[in-house]
């Protein structure tokens, strides 16, 4: 039996950090699940098609590797869906860590056949966040050591 996982995210943009959180995941389950989600309290760069598109390019590499779009509803009820029994959550710093504990402790509650694995973020990316890279690229600010290649061709196109 194989195992699979899933990460999820808005991955509005897709970053470096998530990328190198994939490829790592990637290498540790025989299956990874990147399921694109919308997150309605942020303002979005990326439509759902244009994160699905911008993700699965940056990922052709990794042949476990299946972007999907992520259902409304609980993130633990979809790894069910696709018989994953691990959340992959990245971990940049203290305050990520006490958010998804929360979450990871509320998902173990809501299904305790799914575990939450959590790998820490390279020092290289720990500094980096969608919100920032949003504001400066907004402001013409380089950003393509932190974004994929087709990312930052995305997004030096929508501020055009």
């Amino acid at each position: 039996m194989s195992q699979k996982a899933l990460y999820a995210g808005s991955f509005d943009p897709l970053t470096m950090g998530h990328v190198d959180m994939i490829e790592r995941a990637a290498k540790l389950y025989d299956e990874l699940y990147v399921a694109v989600a919308t997150n309605t309290s942020k303002k979005a760069l990326f439509t759902g098609e244009e994160k699905m598109a911008l993700a699965k390019e940056a990922t052709a590499h990794l042949d476990n590797v299946k972007v999907v779009a992520l259902k409304a509803g609980l993130t633990v009820d979809f790894a069910r869906e696709l018989g994953a029994s691990v959340l992959i959550r990245g971990l940049r710093n203290t305050t990520d860590f006490e958010y998804e504990t929360n979450i990871a402790l509320m998902n173990k509650l809501q299904d305790s056949g799914v575990e939450t694995v959590f790998l820490l973020s390279d020092e290289k990316y720990r500094f980096v966040s969608s919100s920032i890279i949003k504001e400066i690229a907004q402001f013409g600010g380089d950003i393509s050591a932190v974004v994929p290649e087709n990312v930052n061709r995305a997004i030096i196109n929508k501020f055009k």
